[in-house]
This record gives C-alpha cells, sequence and structure tokens, in this order.
C-alpha cells in the first residue's frame, strides 16, 4: 500500500488547476444541504428524499473527476436523483446498519462506517449490484485496512482545524482535498483487489 502523503500528493495532483470549480461544487452541496436541514418539521424526510441522494452524487462526483476532469463538477452533484432508488437505498442501507451497530456502543459504529466506506464507489463501478451487495464488498474489501483509511483521514485534522478557524470558508478548499484523497484510497484498494483476482480467474481458466 502506498503511504498518507502519496495518496495526498496524488490527490493534488488531480486537482491542480480545478480548485476553483470544486469549491464552487462545494459550495453548492453545502448551501442546498444546509437550506435542507434548515427546513422545520421536514428535515427527516427531505433529508432521505433530497440530501442522500445529493449526497451521493457529491460524494461520486470525486470518482468521476478521479478518471476524467472534464467531469462537470456542479451538474455530477445532482446525478444521484438520475439513479433516484440507489442514491436512497446505498446510504439509507448504510445507515440502518451502522445506527444498529452504534446501539451496542459507539466504536462498534465507527469500525462499521470504515467498513462500509468503500460501498458508494463499488455502486458506482458496479451499477448491476443491490445496495446489499455493495455494502458486503466494501466490508471484505476493507478488511485488514479500516485502521490505515481512519489515520488516514486523521491525518487531516489540522486541515480541519484551520477550516473553523478560517470560520468555514476553508471547507471549500479542504473538503475536495479530502474526498480526492479518499479516492485515491479506493484506487489501491481496487488495484489490490484486482491483482488478487488475477491468479484464481487464470486458475479457473486454465482448468476448463
Amino acid at each position: 500500500m502506498k503511504t498518507y502523503r502519496e495518496y495526498k500528493e496524488e490527490a493534488r495532483a488531480t486537482l491542480r488547476g480545478h480548485w476553483g470549480k470544486m469549491a464552487l461544487a462545494t459550495l453548492v452541496y453545502t448551501l442546498i444541504a444546509g437550506i435542507c436541514g434548515s427546513i422545520p418539521f421536514a428535515n427527516f424526510a427531505l433529508i432521505i428524499l433530497v440530501g442522500m441522494p445529493l449526497g451521493y452524487g457529491f460524494y461520486l462526483m470525486f470518482l468521476k473527476f478521479d478518471r476524467d476532469q472534464t467531469t462537470d463538477t456542479v451538474g455530477s452533484i445532482f446525478d444521484g436523483f438520475k439513479t433516484y432508488g440507489r442514491a436512497i437505498g446505498v446510504p439509507l442501507l448504510m445507515a440502518v446498519y451502522i445506527f444498529l451497530w452504534t446501539l451496542l456502543l459507539i466504536i462498534p459504529g465507527i469500525i462499521k462506517s470504515y467498513a462500509y466506506s468503500q460501498a458508494y464507489f463499488l455502486a458506482k463501478d458496479h451499477p448491476d449490484w443491490s445496495a446489499e451487495k455493495c455494502i458486503h464488498e466494501s466490508r471484505m474489501m476493507m478488511q485488514g485496512h479500516k485502521w490505515r483509511l481512519f489515520v488516514l483521514d486523521l491525518s487531516f485534522i489540522g486541515w480541519f482545524l484551520l477550516g473553523c478557524l478560517s470560520l468555514g470558508i476553508g471547507f471549500l478548499w479542504i473538503e475536495p482535498f479530502f474526498y480526492a484523497t479518499r479516492v485515491k484510497f479506493y484506487n489501491e484498494l481496487l488495484r489490490e483487489k484486482n491483482e488478487q483476482a488475477a491468479p484464481a480467474a487464470a486458475e479457473a481458466t486454465a482448468a476448463v
């Protein structure tokens, strides 16, 4: 696996020359999410019906951008509404599972949140998979890697503090950096998974 510094350097390289539009996309997402969360008596429904698809699209925007820098970043935020059932199903099922684990203790809930952390990306790469399968495959993919992702996230604490000191303005650039780095982590997991699967596929072909 790569070092935490390498993930970040790769993320910076991807974002270089595109910080402005990524900050704009983050601003649009933050404003809409904030409006949904501020409407009285409809918060829960709006979180599910609007917030979840919006968050799903925002998260996957970074995966799309990593693969194609010509991606319409602001437009990609709303991609979750094009696959509405999936954009609600995956995050809702994840939330239910994490909530149930959290009922036991906080720590198991945190551990499971990292176990399921690749479900969105897998849902994007495998549109034929069910929400349950995306979560299951994320759990399999993250075996032995949850701590690494946790530490990678912790390495952003200084940036998050800086964002708070800037009255939140800094988060317009910090969030793209954070999520772009998580995409690099996923890419590495995916490469490792494919390398492990290659010998098995070769053996199966030879057996035929």
